[in-house]
């Protein structure tokens, strides 16, 4: 097919709140050796975005200045060494940049095939999500079926991900949330118990269910003042696992507590981990929780969706946190 020689894309024309995403022209992106191009049908919106937007998260070395870390399209072009994607592909990609547009390209080893009886505006909302609760709740994080699990924010993205891969793994979960609602929606996902944390006590919740033990697993992106509560509702040889600080980066923290449990304490983030670690995760995925997609098991919950020009609009609804699940962008 014939390529254009420019797009449409979304800038941030300087650090600001949701209005500075502004739609402006771009040439066309080429993909170097190992990429391939994708016509953008759907791109997710995710806290980094945000965090870019506001100046306080920059691309790495080399990566687009565009926003947007997933998306899913058609292949329209290769670089030399694309594997075995063809044109024509549907795919689902993680980027370290560039996805809110109408073309992207991406690591050929980062691009997923659209798993079966999932449309393109629903593979868009997989990437970020997935590969980071894989990457920090299995591989970091360890968990094992009959363990128990806490995720904080189980409404969000990556929580609705983690309840969902958690469970379906045979794990017991449990997530905060901060409204009846949002608490139902957790249990609805596999949640064993839904906890508003506006009116209970995460830990003793979590302590009361396990008979005083504590959970195996946190999953943390909050910080702040949940830092010592999250170490108190661990149990004996537990981890806790941070992938975002939205409470705060910094704690003050009884380390007595973390030596006498044997508590592993550890953090990640993904953008800027080389393509390798990346293509490990996309191989995991494919192999274990594509199967589960496939099979109705996991569901990427899209909350509302906004074409690519109301960017801003998208951004406006994430920070007001109303949503469950997913925002995505429409392009096209």
């Amino acid at each position: 097919m014939a390529l254009p020689s420019e797009m449409t894309a979304i800038e941030i024309r300087t650090p600001g709140g949701p209005e500075v995403l502004v739609p402006t022209r771009r040439p066309l992106p080429t993909p170097a050796a190992g990429e391939v191009l994708i016509q953008v049908a759907a791109a997710g919106v995710n806290r980094p975005d945000v965090l870019q937007r506001k100046g306080g998260y920059a691309p790495p070395p080399g990566a687009s200045d565009i926003p947007g870390l997933e998306l899913a399209g058609r292949v329209v072009a290769l670089g030399e060494g694309a594997g075995d994607w063809r044109l024509g592909d549907a795919v689902t990609a993680l980027v370290a940049g560039g996805g809110y547009a109408e073309y992207c390209t991406a690591p050929a080893p980062q691009c997923l095939p659209i798993p079966k009886g999932l449309t393109l505006l629903e593979a868009a909302a997989i990437p970020e999500t997935y590969f980071t609760v894989w990457s920090n709740v299995f591989d970091r994080g360890g968990l094992k079926a009959g363990e128990v699990f806490l995720v904080h924010g189980g409404s969000s993205g990556i929580g609705t991900t983690a309840i969902q891969l958690a469970a379906a793994f045979g794990a017991r979960v449990f997530a905060t949330a901060g409204s009846p609602e949002k608490v139902k929606a957790c249990e609805a996902l596999g949640a064993e118990r839904g906890i508003n944390y506006r009116d209970e006590d995460f830990v003793a919740v979590v302590k009361a269910a396990t008979g005083g033990a504590g959970v195996n697993l946190v999953l943390d992106m909050v910080g702040g003042s949940y830092v010592q509560r999250d170490i108190a509702a661990l149990a004996p040889d537990g981890r806790l696992v941070f992938i975002a600080f939205l409470g705060g980066a910094k704690a003050e923290v009884d380390f007595s507590q973390i030596m006498m449990k044997r508590l592993t304490v550890t953090g990640s983030t993904l953008r800027p981990r080389p393509i390798a670690f990346k293509a490990a995760i996309a191989q995991n995925l494919k192999a274990r929780v594509w199967p589960l997609l496939e099979a109705g098991q996991a569901r990427p919950q899209i909350f509302k969706t906004f074409p690519l020009a109301e960017a801003a609009a998208a951004h406006a609804l994430m920070e007001s946190s109303a949503h469950v699940g997913k925002i995505v962008l429409t392009v096209g």
